[in-house]
């Protein structure tokens, strides 16, 4: 293996893929991108080059009462080749070249797989074993000096129970992964009938404890599929969906359900998995595909700025800038519809121009749901760079990105108060007083920065004269417990700092991570409380709200899920003490970023 390879080749293809559709007959402007962002990578990457010899270092772990799966050295390196190939493939035919991942081989020219024994037993061990399963093997990779905080690390787990006799399959294998372009890990399962020989196969069928009754080839493919969507993740890609010309011409994105559908073109099934122009975009500077290490860890963070949006009948266009230390070499958008994680969420793609300069042409949007358009910065080094925003869209198919361009007017705020700069926060405050047309603006901006730091000294509602209408916010609770952070009042304890719930953006609540519970002392002074409540914004955790007032249970919302809001007007005439309370919905407490939205008492 060379791994003294240049940076990415300097010529562009555009090679035939499925049914010999080309990227100029799909989309012409695909070329053009390309050359583009390879005009601003290569040159930075060749002047004073760092050369990687970084490679993917596999790892084979089986329980102590376990030995590895039949032929499981020669079949894991026909499967990691024949991924390595697939990328290898779909990056030269999006114009990058047949950049892929490096494998490890030794003297023999087999794939280096490090064998570890577990600890405990088949049965001390299930999916969410994998930090365990991690911690297992690091000795084994510390000692062969790979350092796995630093690297790209695939487990194959040998967690599954395979009857050749029966076609039976079951698996109890952690089967996720995580990373960026400076390390990740993904977790594999192994088992004896996977193999790349048996893709093509429609017969014999087999019992596929998830998938039911299915061809041998078709749960390779789910599997053999599954290991080259989990390397995206460790590689740093997030999910994504193929937008219906790209669905037409090439099959399915493998980071969306393409971890399904992984050779079904050797079986006549459909024209197989492709990877998005988004996700080569993100690749061709992992060092895995590049060949350099030049400035992997150096830190940087984009700029963005001058944002605007058109809305159309089914579409929109989104512009803006950005401005980074390090050259941003192109910009993926993510237009994610609420409710199904980030696997609906198809992408668009742009090269900033000399002053950074980009547009998205904004289609394939889901009618009748809020969505959000993420924005991801490509960093020459690897790094990236994110920021959202929130718009809807009706049942007709008409985007309505009026929560855009307010948080347009907030943007430069934001980024002042994230970086925690007074003077530009001074800046942007004046900005906002002198615009004509920024009044709610103006309004949430003076309640974040009251709310900066999260510590607001005030009365309680029982002292507090001189007013009828007050926002829980701007009291003191005798007693305020969050489940993730610490309490925090009109801002959320993020870079985004707004707070966004429902596809709309709240001048005035409280952050209620579950298990919350906030206390108010009333002393009988106060007659209702109103408001509404919900999850913020991308989180896809699940919670329920109560209140209870002198102990009594007043009121208890239904589970809320994303995009949920519910409202409530509550009677507490007379009553002494007040407690918001935020329960998990009993699916845990990952994401569930409560919050209680402009409540208020009224006397």
């Amino acid at each position: 293996m060379d791994r003294s390879r240049p940076f990415l080749s300097s010529v562009l293809v555009a090679c035939s893929f499925g049914a010999a559709t080309t990227n100029a007959e799909l989309n012409p402007d695909i070329a053009v991108q390309v050359k583009a962002a390879r005009a601003i990578l290569d040159p930075w990457h060749a002047s004073n080059p760092q050369r990687s010899e970084r490679v993917l270092h596999l790892v084979y772990w089986t329980p102590s009462d376990r030995g590895p799966a039949m032929d499981w050295q020669p079949r894991l390196m026909r499967i990691m080749e024949d991924i390595r190939d697939f990328y290898a493939k779909e990056m030269e035919r999006l114009g990058f070249g047949p950049a892929t991942i490096q494998l490890d081989y030794d003297a023999e020219k087999k794939v280096v797989l490090h064998l570890v024994k577990g600890a405990g037993p088949f049965a001390d061990y299930g999916m969410d074993s994998g930090n365990a399963i991690r911690k297992e093997c690091v000795p084994v990779l510390r000692e062969a000096g790979i350092d796995p905080d630093r690297e790209t690390i695939v487990i194959f787990c040998n967690m599954a129970n395979w009857d050749p006799e029966l076609g039976k399959f079951t698996h109890n294998s952690p089967y996720y992964a995580g990373g960026s372009a400076r390390g990740g890990t993904a977790w594999q399962l192994d088992s004896p009938e996977l193999d790349t020989t048996n893709l093509a196969l429609k017969e014999p069928t087999i019992s596929d404890g998830q998938y039911g009754r299915i061809s041998l080839g078709k749960h390779n493919s789910i599997f053999i599929g599954g290991i080259a969507h989990e390397l995206g993740h460790a590689l740093g890609l997030p999910h994504n969906r193929e937008r219906p010309d790209e669905a037409a011409a090439f099959g399915t994105a493998l980071m969306g359900s393409g971890n399904r559908s992984y050779g079904d073109e050797l079986r006549g099934e459909g024209k197989g998995s492709f990877l998005t122009l988004a996700h080569a975009m993100r690749l061709a500077s992992h060092p895995q595909f590049s060949g350099s290490v030049k400035g992997l860890n150096l830190p940087t963070r984009a700029v963005f700025s001058d944002f605007a949006v058109e809305g159309g009948e089914k579409a929109f266009v989104f512009s803006g800038r950005v401005t980074a230390p390090l050259p941003v070499y192109a910009v993926v958008g993510y237009l994610d519809p609420d409710g199904g994680g980030d696997y609906d969420a198809p992408t668009v793609t742009a090269v900033p121009d000399a002053e950074g300069r980009f547009t998205f042409d904004c289609e394939a949007l889901a009618p009748g749901k809020k969505a959000e358009l993420r924005i991801v910065a490509c960093h020459v080094n690897g790094a990236t760079s994110q920021q959202g925003f929130r718009y809807a869209v009706e049942a007709s198919g008409k985007p309505d990105v009026a929560g855009m361009r307010l948080k347009f007017l907030l943007s430069p705020l934001i980024a002042a108060l994230g970086s925690n700069d007074g003077a530009a926060v001074d800046a942007a405050m004046r900005e906002l007083t002198a615009s004509k047309d920024a009044t709610f603006a103006r309004t949430v901006a003076k309640r974040l920065v009251a709310g900066g730091g999260g510590k607001r000294p005030l009365a309680s509602p029982g002292a507090i004269e001189g007013t009828d209408v007050l926002y829980l916010a701007d009291a003191a609770p005798t007693e305020a417990r969050v489940g993730w952070h610490r309490p925090y009042y009109d801002r959320m304890p993020e870079a985004s700092v707004l707070l966004e719930a429902g596809g709309r953006i709240f001048e005035s609540g409280i952050y209620a991570h579950a298990p919350a519970r906030h206390v108010y002392a009333l002393e009988g002074k106060w007659k209702t409380l109103t408001g509404s409540c919900g999850l913020g914004d991308g989180a896809y955790g699940s919670v329920v709200f109560v209140v209870r007032a002198d102990g009594a249970e007043k009121w208890r919302s239904p589970v809320c899920k994303p995009g949920d809001l519910q409202a409530y007007d509550i009677g507490i005439e007379g009553l002494q003490e007040l407690e918001l309370l935020v329960e998990d919905a009993g699916d845990g407490t990952g994401s569930d970023w409560g919050l209680w939205l402009t409540p208020k008492l009224t006397r």
